[in-house]
Order: structure tokens, then C-alpha cells, then sequence
């Protein structure tokens, strides 16, 4: 099986087109005991529709379209891997990814300061990711075992040769740059 985040198409889209390259994650309702982790170093991105909310991000554009539901069909279009990932607890810190991420200050401020689901007040996960862009989109019939307020969901054996066909979408002297950045801003 394979792996996918769940996150907004907004989000993905910016993922994509390599003006983002963190990942800001408190954790969804369906998330365990335990709460969200980036428990994944590899996986592909699957856009999400519903919790889309055009004034939770700066930037960005998307059809106000409904949460998919079982037999449209989805394309996945790109692979991230986890360069590394850490809990941030200081405000101020988190502040500092502001030019890295596309959410508005608010967005990132409730996810912050929310608790529950094994998270305390006063902290958010970060993940640096590299992301590619596959070759050929993956089309995949939606199940309803894809729905709901998780973050990683379950997909089927992905085709032959799929990650191997794939390219960055950030140039390596670029994502240099921005990974030397990041490691900086995360005390690295």
C-alpha cells in the first residue's frame, strides 16, 4: 500500500508550483490518541476540497467545489519526501515561516493555540518537504475510506515505475537555498 497527506488543493497547489515547501499540521479529528505526527518520510499528496477555505490562506485560487465523494475520480500529482520534520513551541519561532507557507497568520495562530488529540496548546508540526511532480497524474476512484479529519490515508499499490518518472519542482540550487533557510529558522 501506499501512503498519502491529506491536505488542502490550495495548499498542494503551492506545494506544486514550489512556492511552498513546509507543511503546518496540528492534527485532524480522526488523528488517534496519540495526535498527528509526520509518521511518514514518503508520500504522495492527495488535494482535498471540503475544509478549503479561501480566507485561511494569503494567497491562491480554487472552484468552490464539494469534498469528493466515492466514484469521482482524483488525480495525484506529486510526491513528497520528508527532509526533516519537528514540533515548534514558540510562537515566535513559527512566526519566522510566514514567507514559506501560503496560510494567513490566523490560521496558523488557531492551529498553535488549539489542544486536544494528544497536542498541547502551544505547538504545531512543521515538515520540510521536497516535493516532485509525477510524470502521468495517478487517476484513483474515490472511496469513502479516503474521507474524514485525518491527515494519512491508505491508497493502493501505486503503478510500475511511477516515482521513478517523477521530477522536483524546485530546481536543486534553489531548493538549496531554501533548505539552508529553513534549517536555519527551525535552529538546525
Amino acid at each position: 500500500m501506499a501512503v498519502a497527506f491529506k491536505e488542502w488543493q490550495v495548499v498542494c497547489d503551492a506545494l506544486a508550483s514550489g512556492r511552498q515547501a513546509i507543511l503546518l499540521r496540528k492534527g485532524g479529528i480522526h488523528e488517534g490518541r496519540e495526535g498527528f505526527s509526520f509518521a511518514h518520510n514518503s508520500f504522495f499528496l492527495f488535494p482535498t476540497r471540503f475544509h478549503a477555505q479561501l480566507d485561511q490562506v494569503r494567497e491562491g485560487s480554487f472552484q468552490q467545489e464539494m469534498e469528493w465523494k466515492p466514484g469521482d475520480i482524483l488525480e495525484i500529482c506529486h510526491h513528497a519526501e520528508v527532509l526533516f520534520a519537528v514540533t515548534l513551541q514558540n510562537w515566535e519561532q513559527v512566526s519566522r515561516f510566514f514567507p514559506y507557507h501560503i496560510y494567513t497568520e490566523e490560521t496558523v495562530r488557531e492551529r498553535f493555540d488549539w489542544s486536544g488529540k494528544g497536542m498541547s496548546t502551544g505547538s504545531i508540526h512543521l515538515a520540510f518537504v521536497r516535493v516532485a511532480k509525477l510524470e502521468k497524474p495517478w487517476r484513483l476512484e474515490y472511496d469513502k475510506r479516503f474521507g474524514g479529519c485525518r491527515s494519512w490515508v491508505e491508497l493502493p499499490e501505486p503503478p510500475d515505475g511511477l516515482l521513478l518518472r517523477s521530477h522536483p519542482v524546485i530546481s536543486t540550487a534553489d531548493f538549496d537555498g531554501i533548505s539552508h533557510e529553513i534549517h536555519v529558522l527551525a535552529g538546525g
